[in-house]
């Protein structure tokens, strides 16, 4: 797996035949253990993603929906400039949505649980009670990232990470200068 990080960070093609070579084995064993090359990359996409959540949270100063919203946007900030990513998407646009958005796929599932974690996380240590059930928001903060990220070119919200945090501020409950949707709001009127 580490092998196959390496070359994809290092913005080179994911080459089973070549990694399997290198660890002595068949590349039949490689495909035992995770399918097919898309198997290979989703576990290298998937082990990226986690990793990511894992220290923008640990990195994180505020608590709430803020903390669940400020991770996520570190991390969608850092996969829209990865330049190993953009990379593949340019080389590859069909199979890395296939990988990344496909439900039963080798990404979005893990995806979704490292943000359901989050949000766990968060009820846990800051008494967080999300808007909606734990799994259905997880499942839709990712959905929003995938659309924004990766798949909206038509409408030109491909990589709008700045959107994408407004549309996620909303679904989590926080206006976009972070305060609660119920907070007063200042009218230009009364100004």
């Amino acid at each position: 797996m580490e092998l196959a990080r390496v070359a994809f960070l290092a913005g080179e093609r994911v080459d089973v035949q070549a990694i399997a070579a290198k660890l002595r084995l068949s590349r039949a064993s490689v495909y035992r253990w995770f399918g097919s090359r898309d198997g290979v990359l989703g576990a290298v996409l998937a082990g990226e993603f986690e990793n990511l959540i894992e220290r923008a949270d640990a990195r994180r100063r505020a608590t709430g929906a803020q903390r669940i919203l400020d991770v996520l946007y570190r991390v969608n900030r850092w996969m829209a400039g990865n330049e190993p990513f953009r990379r593949y998407f340019e080389n590859e646009p069909i199979a890395g949505l296939r990988i990344l958005t496909t439900g039963d796929g080798p990404v979005q599932p893990r995806v979704v649980a490292a943000v359901e974690s989050l949000i766990a996380r968060t009820e846990e240590q800051d008494d967080y009670r999300p808007p909606l059930e734990r799994s259905l928001l997880a499942y839709t903060l990712v959905r929003l990232a995938e659309a924004f990220l990766y798949s909206d070119n038509v409408t030109g919200l491909r990589g709008d990470v700045d959107r994408l945090r407004l549309v996620q501020a909303a679904l989590l409950g926080l206006s976009p200068d972070g305060t609660g949707l119920n907070a007063p709001r200042h009218s230009l009127e009364s100004a």
